[in-house]
């Protein structure tokens, strides 16, 4: 009787082995079945890792992205990578860009589609040293800027302050030819580029693009046959992407360790110097009282982009701007 008692022990014991390792297979069966739906998806930024990317990479790192099924890799951008050809050719799903790159080559024939604001309100400036003379656009009479090639800007505040003698010279992407000139004069961020001036020992003051008229959004874009094939994918990488920024603008730190280990240039000093413009300067979530929001886009924004652009003979005078974006996948509730 004792004989048998043990066998049946054994045999129950072997069951509950085999029945474990049973879920086991199966647990992994499911998780690895779960993995190979997220759809992968590759970002292009406009730059190297910094916090002007920070809502990307917040949803990335918190899994916001794999919540509603995608598998983001992130991919920077550098003077010599160009975006918005890589995403034409279908090598990057979704890329960074400005509101009149996208106008502009819409105007072209090219179908890019900008599917969220990256920012409400374009940081881009033009830095001067602080004792320049020049106060304001107008005072650029005369001088040289060193401007990015296809700023469109720059045909703008020509026809806007009256300048008629104004030249440009290629951007050096170094703030080191500003700090040895003291009349050197150069399109910046204002997030970014006083830092390094100031850290370099000397010292500057920007104006601001957006205070001139100028106001294009920074976008987040595909194209049009990406969003015809998978739709859902656009309306959850929109909805992840926004909820990423307005999480970052409440705590950034989680990012700012992961963009010290992708970029060694991003010192803490640098980043919260970055994050606080961009907070202050309400850059990514805009004015509320005005109606603006992280990642919202609005038609007026859109057409009076579109009547700068035409008044500069940069696109056809009948674009049709509605192609250049599309707020269909703005979630009700980011």
């Amino acid at each position: 009787m004792k004989t048998c008692l043990i066998r049946l022990n054994l045999f129950a014991a072997v069951l509950q082995v085999k029945w474990v390792a049973a879920v086991a297979v199966l647990v992994g069966l499911l998780t690895s079945s779960h993995a190979a739906e997220l759809f992968k998806v590759k970002l292009a930024t406009d730059w190297y890792p910094q916090p002007e990317h920070g809502g990307f990479y917040y949803a990335q790192l918190k899994g916001f992205y794999k919540e509603e099924g995608l598998d983001v890799e992130i991919i920077p951008a550098s003077p010599n990578s160009p975006v918005l050809p890589r995403v034409l050719s279908g090598r990057i799903d979704f890329g960074l860009s400005t509101a009149d790159a996208v106008l502009f080559t819409l105007n072209q024939g090219l179908p890019l589609v900008a599917v969220g604001a990256t920012m409400e309100h374009d940081p881009l400036g033009i830095m001067v040293h602080e004792e320049s003379d020049v106060k304001s656009f107008a005072d650029l009479e005369g001088k040289t800027v060193s401007v990015a090639t296809g700023s469109y800007w720059m045909g703008y505040l020509q026809k806007r302050y009256g300048l008629k003698n104004i030249k440009e010279r290629p951007l050096q992407f170094s703030v080191a030819p500003f700090v040895h000139d003291p009349n050197y004069i150069s399109q910046c961020f204002v997030t970014s580029e006083p830092f390094y001036v100031k850290k370099a020992g000397s010292s500057c003051r920007t104006l601001l693009l957006t205070d001139s008229g100028y106001v294009p959004y920074r976008v987040f874009l595909t194209t049009q046959d990406f969003i015809k094939q998978h739709p859902d994918v656009v309306k959850g990488f929109v909805k992840a992407s926004i909820r990423g920024w307005k999480e970052f603008m409440k705590d950034p730190q989680p990012v700012f360790k992961e963009l010290m280990r992708l970029n060694p240039e991003m010192s803490p000093d640098k980043m919260e110097f970055s994050f606080n413009m961009l907070r202050d300067g309400k850059f990514i979530e805009g004015f509320e009282d005005k109606g603006e929001a992280a990642g919202l886009m609005v038609e007026s924004r859109w057409k009076a982009q579109f009547e700068i652009l035409k008044g500069l003979q940069l696109v056809k005078p009948d674009l049709d701007y509605h192609q250049a974006y599309t707020t269909n996948f703005y979630p009700t509730h980011p």
